[in-house]
């Protein structure tokens, strides 16, 4: 099959990497054996790809007792709040597509975190009107009201067949009984004690009563997390906004200075919204729409690079990557001027998902020149999410698919846990713009369109994707990677469909990254030092820094044969068929 004819040269090339990126790169999950990095796994009636092995196998097991891919996502994405506890949560927020083959509907559902009531445009500033960072990332404050429970519980109402309760009952298990530390788990904490250590209530989770670590191969209970979960599956997702679980939400703020109320628990609803939707190669693409700027973005780009024949001008070659990065760069710029929450910015996705738009785009790109990012645009790059935000894909032979990104921002969030909740509350107040021109956590600049107001949701990359075939569903991807979501994206998007790659090579390939500001080329090791020169040569500065994404994705072969790709830059990522 076509798309298996680049899996020697990936292999070739691959081994050839070095430093500490490739080795980020090579790390093996458990779905992927020694030798075959590059070998999709292969299931006839489903397909799991999340970044937890534990997560995996009891979305597996919910597919293999009958329930549907809708199902497998909720316990899935409860199980990732337990056993991935730095980016899969319940006191954070994110998007989730699905697509149902037999209705031909596209649904997004917006679980995104919002402002508090009591939320106002300088409350990350000091009184000089400057923006001080740690009031926006380590406080109480910092924290948007949380979407992941009510945004799972109306997935499952409206398109599972499971009860919340039982959609529960694996991660209840994980939370009560406990699981086996991986060593990613141990790492992960061991790396962040000196900031989760400032909070009483998240030591008790997170480290010994004596303050030591936890180590890789010992058991992990988290009892307060246990209850609350038990709490959310006999009272129902209402609980977490207006019952017990609220009640330790707004003590937790009021006990702090936080401005979270009950009131704004209580308020706090998802959204369902139309998805972005282009078409690339005859294919047709669905991502989320805004608050995600992903989906805009993705079919921006994907619309400029249609003009280009990208299969003959070669995987990851200077001109396929220069004309990659220029179709970047011009969409990261409007994604400046222009993207917000549409409840209070309007956004012309019409105009920057059209075809017509992206030929003018086009018409700018010199085929052999970068053009500086001085020339593009004048605006202000926004906020951006964290790595540590999560994606899974899930797939069934119902014909229903589903793609879910969530996080809680930055890796553990705020680093607080709600006392006697158990779980972590997220840092998204961040993603906001602190001040106009002031930078965020990753050195980019906020914008006007992106302030703080009360109830609003703040802007994400996120994208979460569904690509069908002729009214099939294709391709199911996404991924974390904060600023560098929506360029992993797009990069496995054109993988299968421009380079015929399996889905395993899709995702394992080497990445590149430009988003305009700074203007530079940021490369995983992988690509050639001849090409990095062509690039330079071209008037690029090219960086090489770690590895990028994890873009746990599956692929629905024409026979209807699921393939699952568990993105090697993710040591627990796991893709299991059935």
């Amino acid at each position: 099959m076509t798309r298996y004819r680049l899996l020697r040269t990936l292999t070739i090339t691959i081994a050839l990497w070095s430093g500490s990126a490739a080795n980020v790169v090579m790390a093996q999950s458990s779905a992927i054996l020694e030798g075959e990095r590059f070998h999709p796994v292969v299931g006839e009636h489903g397909m799991v790809a999340t970044s937890h092995y534990l997560a995996s196998q009891v979305a597996h097991d919910v597919l293999e007792k009958g329930g549907n891919a809708v199902d497998a996502a909720v316990t899935a994405g409860f199980a990732l709040a337990v056993t991935q506890p730095r980016s899969g949560n319940i006191g954070g927020g994110g998007f989730m597509l699905i697509s149902d083959e037999k209705s031909g509907k596209v649904i997004a559902i917006d679980y995104r975190e919002k402002a508090p009531a009591a939320a106002y445009e300088t409350m990350f500033q000091n009184e000089a009107g400057d923006a001080v960072p740690r009031l926006s990332r380590f406080t109480h404050n910092a924290s948007g009201v949380p979407g992941t429970v009510a945004g799972l519980a109306m997935a499952l109402d409206q398109f599972g067949t499971m009860t919340l309760a039982e959609a529960l009952a694996p991660a209840i298990q994980l939370a009560e009984d406990g699981f086996i530390i991986p060593p990613r788990f141990a790492e992960g904490l061991a790396q962040s004690r000196d900031r989760l250590k400032q909070w009483a209530s998240t030591r008790k989770v997170f480290y010994k009563p004596d303050g030591s670590l936890y180590r890789a191969g010992q058991r992990f209970r988290q009892p307060d997390l246990a209850a609350t979960l038990k709490r959310i599956a006999a009272k129902g997702p209402r609980e977490f906004y207006e019952g017990e679980t609220a009640r330790l939400i707004a003590k937790e703020m009021k006990a702090h200075g936080g401005i979270m109320t009950a009131e704004d628990l209580a308020a706090y609803h998802p959204s369902i919204r139309e998805p972005v939707h282009g078409t690339y190669r005859g294919y047709d693409i669905y991502a989320m729409s805004p608050p995600s700027s992903g989906g805009a973005h993705i079919v921006q780009m994907l619309n400029i690079l249609e003009g280009y024949d990208i299969h003959a001008m070669g995987f990851n070659s200077a001109r396929t990557i220069h004309v990659m990065a220029e179709a970047m760069k011009r969409a990261y710029a409007d994604r400046a001027r222009y993207l917000g929450d549409t409840d209070f910015v309007d956004v012309p996705l019409a105009g920057i998902t059209s075809k017509a738009y992206a030929n003018e785009l086009r018409a700018e790109i010199d085929p052999n020149r970068a053009t500086p990012s001085s020339e593009i645009a004048a605006g202000h790059p926004l906020p951006y999410e964290s790595n540590e935000t999560t994606h899974f894909s899930i797939a069934d032979d119902s014909g229903l698919a589903v793609s879910n990104t969530y996080t809680i921002n930055f890796s553990y969030g705020s680093g607080i846990v709600v006392d006697g909740a158990g779980f972590l509350l997220n840092n998204e107040m961040d993603d906001f713009s602190a001040k106009p021109g002031a930078p965020n956590a990753y050195g980019l600049i906020g914008g006007e369109a992106n302030k703080v107001e009360p109830a609003k949701r703040m802007l994400s990359s996120m994208t979460p994707t569904i690509v069908k075939k002729q009214g099939k569903n294709f391709l199911i991807t996404g991924s974390p990677g904060g600023s560098r979501i929506i360029t992993t994206t797009l990069q496995v998007v054109m993988n299968v469909i421009d380079h015929g790659m399996n889905i395993q090579s899709a995702v394992s390939a080497p990445r590149i990254h430009h988003q305009w500001l700074p203007d530079e080329i940021r490369i995983e090791d992988g690509i050639s030092p001849d090409t990095m020169a062509l690039l330079e040569a071209m008037g690029y500065e090219v960086s090489q820094q770690e590895a990028m994404g994890a873009a746990q994705s599956i692929l629905i072969e024409d026979d209807g044969t699921f393939t699952g790709g568990a993105d090697p830059r993710r040591s627990t990522s796991s893709a299991i068929g059935l």
